[in-house]
């Protein structure tokens, strides 16, 4: 396709040769800043969590590490979109269980300031997922830290089998602002942190979904917002 557009804007006239070279590096350009914004949503996250919960206490230990761990691949990851490079291969048997245990336990801290909750209900036993640890992380994380920020009152995660799949639910109340209305210590902490730009969790999510061979999907409840990701259970044919 580059190609393909130089060869066409030799043949015009010089003038919109160049503009059609410039609309064709603003591309670009603009395709690599998102995903390098992605990137830094990526590492932003997990050190935010970790300032909150360091030093660890020994019930929060898988929690600190794991967030350590989700952090060190962020970092890899805008090293590799800077400076060019492939991801490793990383497929593995991974817990689901527990990595929606270490990341409630990340988020319930943040939720504690706004004197939330992140309630857990796990069904599944310990079946496991096959594929890359850390991407199935980062959705996991995505979806319970989105609901911790953008939404009001209880932030319900609840994880069970559904058929060949193993099925994260996040149920959060949606967040309803006044216009006009002055902005708030909260508001300001979600400035900070990042949460005024939407959309790159989800995104994080989609993907590892797609890659991983199962779905997701973002619901409308009425006042709730519901997000549902399911991944393939390991050996059970489908």
């Amino acid at each position: 396709m580059p190609l393909e557009l130089a060869e066409l804007a030799a043949g015009l006239p010089m003038a919109a040769s160049f503009a059609m070279a410039g609309g064709i590096s603003a591309l670009r350009e603009g395709r690599r800043r998102s995903a390098l914004n992605e990137a830094v949503h990526e590492l932003r996250r997990p050190l935010q969590a970790i300032a909150l919960i360091a030093p660890p206490s020994a019930e929060r230990e898988q929690a600190f590490e794991s967030s350590l761990r989700m952090a060190a691949a962020a970092v890899d990851r805008l090293d590799r979109e800077i400076n060019g490079g492939s991801a490793p291969e990383a497929t593995e048997a991974v817990s689901l269980r527990r990595l929606v245990e270490s990341a409630v336990r990340r988020w319930e801290v943040t939720a504690s300031l706004d004197d939330r909750t992140v309630n857990l209900k796990c069904v599944v036993g310990e079946s496991d997922l096959l594929g890359d640890r850390i991407e199935i992380a980062q959705a996991v994380d995505n979806l319970i830290s989105n609901a911790v920020a953008h939404g009001v009152g209880e932030v319900a995660v609840e994880v069970r089998e559904a058929g060949r799949f193993a099925r994260l639910v996040v149920v959060n109340d949606k967040r309803v602002r006044a216009a006009g209305v002055r902005a708030t210590a909260r508001t300001l902490r979600g400035r900070v942190s990042g949460r005024a730009r939407h959309g790159h969790g989800l995104r994080v999510a989609r993907r590892a979904a797609a890659r991983h061979g199962g779905s997701f999907r973002l619901r409308d409840r009425g006042g709730a917002c519901e997000a549902v990701l399911d991944l393939p259970l390991r050996g059970v044919p489908g």
